[in-house]
């Protein structure tokens, strides 16, 4: 662990500043590299919360589950749901205890291996390998996750609990996900976690495991993808590996470089998990602040149109990026990505809502309310887009059929499409 729990934050090759954790407030402190800020350069890599000033800033707001006591734009850097569960099976299974690790030491393990382009040195010492097979990490998390059959991490093959531990704790969210670079030319798979170079396509890669909910899960987000594409909303290209795995390109990966990116909650300290400034107004609002360009207002209005008309209520704030373009120290909205179904369509839920409200309501909305965003935040041909979104529902029944999705499901989840004109 770090000397005195102090770590460098590095961005871009450089040391922007220093982290510290204390243990006993449960509260963060952090201190800009002086001759960063002299520098002038990148001044808006975090546009909110960190003041540009050369004295110690202390957070102790920022205590819970989502950002563990840390500024959230470093939270935004730490495993989810998932990733946690990956973390405690590989330290259990060094005979460490996974309650004692502070949020400092966990970043020194995503060190240089987390989403987007923020490094934490010095890095915990993690052993290298070299390839990866698919089809083994699936039998190991299969395993893993059979919190029923609970499985002694000895059983478990011990290098494909590493390479799962090392490309499926950087990754955020809930699924089991991991991270892959797949060679352009000789189609070599290895683990995505420290590869970045442009020989590779990167890819985040959502796993197809036992298939719990009696049906695929990421051939219906694939579905989705194929709906989002054919509307225009812009996502980095994706395909199914062995017609199962769900695999999309990573964004903060591009052209041998890593890229600066932030959830809306990481930006902003928005807590995704509670409802207070879970709005798309409020998503409208930061997007106007960070000065994006009007396109990407007129993209994120296509996108809450696309998320309402098929029903994908998971729509939360985590599930909205913004990238960072240093030649122009500017931001734009990121490529939209968890488009899908959320909830397993052989259940029957009572009272769903919408992880984001439109126009003060999660359920029950109708046109009348997206025309008031359309009409405050200046979005053109707002009806339009209502009419090319649901055009596409007709391409539904086309594409599940094309990938063998059962008809009672690709059936079930029509039935919740919701027309609005």
């Amino acid at each position: 662990m770090a000397k005195n729990n102090i770590i460098e934050v590095i961005l871009f090759g450089l040391e922007i500043g220093k982290l510290g954790y204390d243990i006993d407030k449960r509260s963060s402190f952090f201190q800009f590299n002086p001759e960063f800020l002299d520098s002038n350069q990148y001044i808006r890599i975090f546009p909110y919360i960190f003041k540009r000033i050369k004295a110690v800033q202390v957070f102790n707001k920022f205590e819970g589950e989502t950002f563990r006591g840390l500024p959230p734009m470093i939270a935004d850097s730490l495993p989810d749901m998932f990733g946690n569960i990956i973390f405690k099976e590989w330290f259990e299974s060094k005979n460490k205890e996974f309650k004692k690790i502070t949020p400092l030491e966990q970043l020194t393990y995503v060190s240089n291996r987390g989403m987007g382009a923020l490094e934490y040195h010095p890095t915990a010492e993690i052993p290298k390998s070299s390839t990866i097979n698919i089809n083994e990490i699936v039998e190991v998390l299969n395993k893993v996750l059979d919190l029923k059959n609970e499985t002694a991490a000895e059983s478990l093959n011990d290098a494909a609990l590493l390479n799962i531990f090392k490309i499926g704790t950087s990754a955020g969210g809930a699924r089991p996900k991991i991270l892959i670079s797949e060679h352009k030319k000789t189609g070599k798979i290895i683990p995505g976690d420290i590869e970045y170079s442009n020989l590779y396509n990167h890819y985040l890669v959502k796993l197809s495991l036992n298939e719990d909910w009696g049906y695929n899960k990421e051939k219906v987000e694939y579905a989705y993808y194929l709906m989002a594409r054919e509307l225009g909303i812009q996502m980095m290209p994706s395909k199914l590996i062995e017609n199962k795995h769900f695999a999309t390109l990573r964004y903060d990966r591009q052209n041998g470089e890593k890229q600066h990116v932030l959830t809306a909650s990481g930006l902003t300290g928005w807590d995704f998990k509670k409802l207070d400034n879970a709005s798309y107004e409020n998503l409208f609002k930061l997007a106007l602040d960070l000065k994006v360009p009007h396109k990407d207002l007129q993209e994120m209005f296509k996108r809450m149109v696309f998320n309402l008309i098929f029903a994908n209520i998971d729509d939360h704030l985590k599930n909205h990026s913004f990238i960072y373009k240093k030649e122009t120290d500017s931001w734009n909205l990121a490529p939209a990505y968890d488009l899908t179904y959320p909830l397993n369509i052989n259940f029957n839920y009572n009272n769903i809502s919408r992880a984001l409200s439109i126009n003060n309501k999660r359920a029950d909305i109708s046109l009348e309310d997206i025309m008031i965003i359309a009409e405050t935040f200046a979005i053109k041909n707002p009806k339009g887009i209502v009419k090319d979104v649901q055009n596409v529902m007709n391409s539904w029944d086309g594409f599940a059929e094309e990938l063998e999705i059962p008809i009672k499901i690709r059936t079930g989840i029509r039935k919740e499409f919701n027309k609005l004109i």
